[in-house]
């Protein structure tokens, strides 16, 4: 890959980067104590996490322990912001289960639950729509874009969902081979070429007109 998820591990503070420094505020991210960290970035990785055990509604809660006293008990605001998190996901009918019975698809849902029941100003999230079917990965991205547009949060996500990305993404971030990026609006990345130079040879042709896309044969 061109680093996609060492980029997002790196903005969330999980791994140190390679020159420069990450701030959020003015903060910088690596600078801060794990508990600070985790009330300003919320991130979803693509790993199936441990602990299958686990109900869905544990996993969910675990993103209100930066929030929580030194005992981490749960107040009727963390129950609310669980069920919130779950309903915006359209996860509530996993209540009660174990992550263990969850299919991927549904773990997926879960852990995106868990960052919104974070309730931070920055959400991380690594392919967050891979396991899912179409209409759940429309639902999740168009509910990530309700969250940055009407809460004002920062959103970003890596993905490759091409058309998906276009359709419903404010800007793009292009990661080139060469080690390039480029950023900006979907339809600039279509017209000035930049989105068909990341798929040049790759059997890929790019509209610069609509920014759809097609297979060569």
């Amino acid at each position: 890959g061109v680093g996609k998820s060492t980029l997002l591990r790196t903005l969330a503070g999980l791994a140190m980067p390679m020159a420069g420094a990450v701030q959020v505020n003015g903060r910088d991210v690596h600078a801060m104590s794990a508990t600070e960290r985790a009330r300003h970035i919320a991130v979803v990785l693509t790993a199936r996490p441990p602990g299958g055990e686990l109900d869905v509604d544990t996993v969910v809660a675990l993103g209100r322990q930066p929030w929580t006293d030194r005992w981490g008990r749960i107040t009727a605001t963390d129950r609310k912001a669980v069920e919130q998190a779950l309903a915006r996901t359209d996860a509530q009918h996993l209540s009660g289960r174990t992550l263990a019975t969850c299919s991927d698809g549904e773990c997926q849902k879960v852990m995106i639950a868990r960052a919104f029941a974070q309730t931070t100003p920055v959400l991380l999230l690594d392919e967050p729509t891979a396991f899912l079917d179409l209409p759940n990965r429309a639902a999740i991205v168009r509910t990530l874009r309700t969250i940055a547009h009407d809460e004002g949060k920062a959103v970003l996500f890596s993905t490759h969902d091409l058309q998906l990305a276009m359709d419903l993404c404010d800007r793009l971030v292009l990661m080139r081979p060469d080690g390039g990026i480029w950023q900006g609006a979907p339809g600039q990345a279509a017209a000035t070429g930049e989105l068909a130079a990341v798929f040049e040879g790759s059997g890929v042709a790019i509209d610069p007109l609509t920014g759809t896309h097609r297979f060569r044969p």
